[in-house]
């Protein structure tokens, strides 16, 4: 499959004839979708049967963030709304079998979902530890803020998409937990030394290093590159992701669109700089998400073909997601809906 280092966002619930022609002559590895590109199934099958057909790829990764709670890009009334991870971390605390098996069937039902849709990847386990002060841009998309219970629900969570034919990307790696801004925004610094962040917010990225994809961090760690954020920091990048978390799998950047990026010296609105640097630090792939095509052409221009050692990750990602295994929808419904309760969830209004 050849393909350039890139995954691409596009404009609406269909492509354009110019969107069609970007894709054909660029080729990025990925097309990810948001709430934007989501109208009846019918719409998104064909977006995605659109783009796949522009690439002459029947196999072209698609991706999407579903994760429950306040990141749904598909949702009612077409599709159930599910609740946020920190339910199943609330279920976990007080039953760890009927906290794990609601994670599980949390993200084979999603699975199942997206598959009829034709979408592949799923930007999903969130494996940030919360913190007293976690930003709400995290809030509760985090499980916990024990750094094993996440882990344990983390893989719950992969599992449940892999046995429903769709690969997982863990996030956001090595850790967003400790931020107190959002990175859509501003550039977020965590200034906690290096051992705590190891015993902590590292941790369970480091206990699911075999998943077969993650995505990085616009978070500066102050204790290990003052100067770059994760996604942009050679260090941080080949000595604690590739080195102590030990993870070899395809590495993505968080959305290059993010204003984090755009506070890094030599950055700003360059994205042809934005996505050299993602490269350099030692990410597989860049991930550009809002469908604007002037930006979509700079950081085009600015990637390779995915070559080497990240092809060979890319290859090995593409080559674990399987079929799904045989699941009776009604039936895990009807079980994940009592698990859910359980929780609190939906909440009690007033």
């Amino acid at each position: 499959m050849t393909a350039k280092a890139f995954i691409s966002g596009c404009a609406g619930r269909s492509l354009s004839a110019d969107e069609i022609a970007f894709f054909r002559d660029e080729r990025p590895w990925g097309l990810i979708l948001f709430k934007r590109n989501i109208g009846t199934a019918e719409e998104v099958c064909e977006l995605v049967a659109t783009f796949r057909e522009a690439l002459g790829d029947p196999d072209r990764p698609v991706l999407i963030d579903q994760e429950g709670g306040r990141v749904q890009r598909i949702g009612p009334p077409l599709w159930k709304s599910r609740p946020a991870a920190r339910y199943a971390g609330i279920l976990h605390a007080e039953d760890e079998a009927a906290g794990r098996r609601m994670a599980w069937l949390h993200a084979r039902l999603i699975a199942a979902d997206l598959l009829d849709l034709g979408v592949t990847v799923d930007c999903l386990p969130v494996v940030d530890v919360a913190t007293p002060r976690t930003h709400q841009a995290i809030g509760d998309r985090a499980f916990a803020d024990d750094p094993d219970r996440v882990a344990l629900l983390g893989r719950a969570v992969a599992e449940g998409l892999e046995a429903g034919g769709v690969l997982p990307v863990m996030k956001h790696m090595p850790g967003h937990g400790r931020a107190t801004a959002d990175s859509h925004y501003d550039l977020p610094s965590v200034d906690v030394g290096l051992e705590t962040l190891k015993r902590t917010d590292f941790a369970p990225f480091r206990a699911l290093a075999d998943l077969p994809m993650a995505m990085t961090a616009h978070i500066l760690f102050t204790a290990i590159d003052p100067d770059r954020p994760a996604t942009t920091s050679p260090r941080i990048v080949e000595e604690i992701i590739r080195g102590w978390i030990g993870f070899d799998g395809l590495l993505m950047s968080d959305d290059l669109s993010m204003q984090a990026l755009g506070s890094v010296p030599g950055l700003g609105s360059d994205f042809s700089s934005r996505a050299s640097a993602v490269l350099a630090a030692g990410c597989d792939t860049v991930l550009h998400c809002n469908g604007l095509m002037d930006e979509m052409r700079a950081v085009a221009a600015a990637v390779p073909e995915l070559a080497g050692r990240s092809a060979e990750r890319a290859a090995t990602a593409l080559a674990a997601r399987k079929a799904p295994h045989p699941l009776d929808r009604e039936s895990a419904e009807a079980e994940y809906a009592t698990l859910a309760e359980r929780a609190g969830w939906p909440p009690a209004t007033a």
